[in-house]
């Protein structure tokens, strides 16, 4: 499916990772999704209903970081992919979590997560 809906540099505040002053503190978290989606429907209609919401999508996807913590961002980034397939018109997802400010002695420019899931992966 060529078409593509691509949501990036999604920020949110969440408590994740495997140090307790990590869960305490918080820190950013930021989430690119790009969603295969065919989009001639909703180039046809013009209709937000033949597509996918991105608004609604942002909200759910934010909720998700903002919510219940987990230690791993390879955990985070499965559940937002989930989100993701839970749109009907969403046949594949590429979700990368970015975690800019993990604990790491050295500098660096970003630590991230991608996963990659199709509908019919989705569990």
């Amino acid at each position: 499916m060529p078409d593509r809906i691509t949501l990036r540099g999604l920020r949110a505040v969440g408590h994740h990772g495997v140090f307790d002053f990590e869960r305490r503190q918080g820190q950013v978290f930021v989430v690119d999704a790009v969603l295969h989606v065919d989009t001639a429907p909703a180039a046809a209609s013009d209709d937000v209903e033949d597509t996918v919401h991105y608004g609604e999508l942002a909200d759910r996807l934010v909720q998700v970081v903002t919510g219940e913590p987990v230690d791993l961002i390879e955990t985070l980034a499965e559940r937002l992919a989930r989100v993701c397939l839970a749109q009907e018109l969403v046949e594949r997802v590429e979700l990368t979590v970015h975690k800019p400010s993990a604990p790491i002695e050295h500098e660096f420019e970003d630590v991230a997560v991608t996963v990659d899931r199709r509908r019919e992966e989705e569990r």
